[in-house]
């Protein structure tokens, strides 16, 4: 697989914090060399605002919506080349530009700890990173992205690893929201072998798929160094398990890389374990 590797900082609270700075973190731990890509450069998905747009309820929804056409430019170009993005955030909301740049009907694999299906009303944050999965299945609010309709179809939506949300920090709202299309795997149900068997059901097929991996899918055990660290998730072999046939199905477009807070790795170790992680499943 010929990787290309595009830098999209965008951080959506607006506050910049560390997500921003995770593409150079990742680059200077050698991810470049261990995977054997192109250098794709950088789009300017820099968000420097944190006001909360009253329309829509986004952080620095412009910006938003332009990081989106800049990222969905950029992927368009180098599918249309037959190179594969590896696409490094940032924070979720990379997504929607993402799937506005790949062409029609595919696969999406969303490895997160969070659903990712609030709205502009429902949010209590307003950063487009808590609602990228309503947006690009379109239960996002209006407004975000330039084309009306899903980029992707809920029923090919697989969301995995995400932890079942606790009553006592959420009144489910979330859950009750999620378009019943989208099948939803909880990290309850990806410990060892079974994330071997759930990666080799998914890449059955021909689909063509994109594999969006949030760091926060991880254990914040393994790795702490993510903006909202959820307990109960994987562990690096979990994902590697998963994640492998993912990747050796032949399907797949692209992936993106998000969450990785690199202000909480001062010393940079995690930083050099997700390289590792991502050179042991990507290189060639």
């Amino acid at each position: 697989m010929r990787w290309s590797v595009l830098d999209a900082p965008l951080d959506s609270s607006g506050r910049g914090r560390g997500e921003h700075r995770a593409p150079a973190a990742l680059r200077a731990a050698g991810l470049l060399g261990r995977v054997g890509a192109a250098d794709a450069g950088t789009v300017d998905a820099l968000i420097t605002d944190p006001t909360r747009d009253p329309e829509t309820g986004v952080v620095g929804v412009d910006r938003v919506r332009n990081a989106g056409r800049a990222i969905a430019a950029r992927i368009t170009a180098l599918v249309g080349a037959g190179r594969h993005p590896l696409v490094l955030g940032g924070d979720c909301a990379i997504l929607p530009g993402i799937l506005q740049g790949l062409p029609a009907g595919f696969d999406l694999w969303f490895l997160d700890a969070h659903l990712d299906f609030e709205d502009g009303r429902s949010s209590p944050t307003g950063e487009a990173a808590d609602m990228d999965l309503s947006i690009v299945t379109d239960h996002g609010p209006a407004g975000v992205l330039d084309r009306e309709g899903p980029l992707v179809d809920p029923d090919q939506v697989h969301v995995l690893g995400h932890r079942p949300l606790d009553p006592a920090r959420s009144d489910g709202r979330e859950a009750a929201r999620i378009d019943p299309a989208v099948r939803l795997v909880p990290a309850t149900r990806l410990r060892g072998a079974d994330a071997t068997t759930e990666g080799r059901q998914l890449a059955v097929g021909t689909t063509p798929a994109w594999l969006h991996l949030d760091l926060d899918v991880l254990d914040p055990l393994v790795l702490p160094a993510v903006s909202y660290p959820e307990p109960g998730g994987l562990d690096w072999a979990d994902l590697t398990a998963l994640a492998r046939p993912l990747v050796g199905s032949g399907r797949l477009l692209g992936m993106s890389v998000t969450d990785f807070n690199a202000d909480e790795d001062p010393d940079g170790r995690h930083a050099e374990r997700i390289a590792q992680v991502l050179a042991d499943l990507l290189a060639d």
